[in-house]
């Protein structure tokens, strides 16, 4: 093994060690690995609207520049460029929300399932183990949506970097009006965001009906 992987081998180690402590100190104050389940699902779903809204409003922004008529080309630029970061950090959110949603999930799932072996009664463990299955099997396609939903977002990001960029050295009416080609992909794109927005957060709501069950 490598030095890198080493690296990379070790912070994963002290990163689940840190989320392991986390559970057990909030477990200590009565709130349990479901409730935190919970909330990050919908932290994950609250936050993919958000970015369902905010890519919808820069799609927009962005129609506005490419039949921009006059003025001054530079605040447009500035607009997008500033659309760019805002998007860019609404998309960290995105992922770090999903990660937060695997973290616990994987933790609680674990949990359970070992608790299975706890049971004196067949017919509660049978019960119990019946529930863990459904919750896993909803689990599995909210988790699925939310990253599928997800990688719609990348395409959109680089084609609005790749506009924000041209602008940045082509400030003048023939530069807008040769991005026009480029709006029908972006609509496209945000058009493929939205939907998968929109199943990832149903799903979302599927899966905590589950939970709350």
């Amino acid at each position: 093994m490598g030095m890198t992987q080493l690296f990379f081998l070790l912070i994963s180690i002290v990163l689940a060690g840190c989320s392991n402590v986390y559970y057990s100190t909030m477990e200590s104050l009565g709130i349990h690995k479901r409730d935190i389940l919970v909330d990050r699902v919908e932290a994950a779903r609250d936050s993919q609207k958000e970015a369902k809204e905010e890519f919808v409003s820069a799609l927009e922004r962005f129609s506005k520049v490419v039949n921009f008529q006059g003025g001054d080309l530079e605040e447009k630029y500035n607009e997008l460029n500033s659309e760019l970061s805002h998007l860019e950090k609404r998309a960290r959110d995105v992922h770090d929300r999903i990660e937060g949603v695997e973290d616990v999930a994987e933790a609680l799932f674990d949990e359970w399932e070992d608790e299975l072996d706890q049971y004196n009664s067949e017919r509660l463990r049978r019960a119990s183990a019946r529930k863990l299955q459904q919750t896993r099997r909803r689990y599995k396609q909210l988790i699925t949506a939310m990253k599928r939903a997800e990688s719609k977002i990348d395409p959109v990001l680089n084609t609005l970097r790749d506009q924000v960029l041209f602008l940045k050295h082509n400030l003048n009416a023939m530069a807008i009006a040769s991005l026009k080609s480029e709006l029908t992909q972006v609509e496209t794109d945000v058009s493929k965001l939205v939907k998968d927005m929109e199943r990832s957060i149903d799903e979302a709501n599927a899966f905590l009906d589950t939970l709350r069950q």
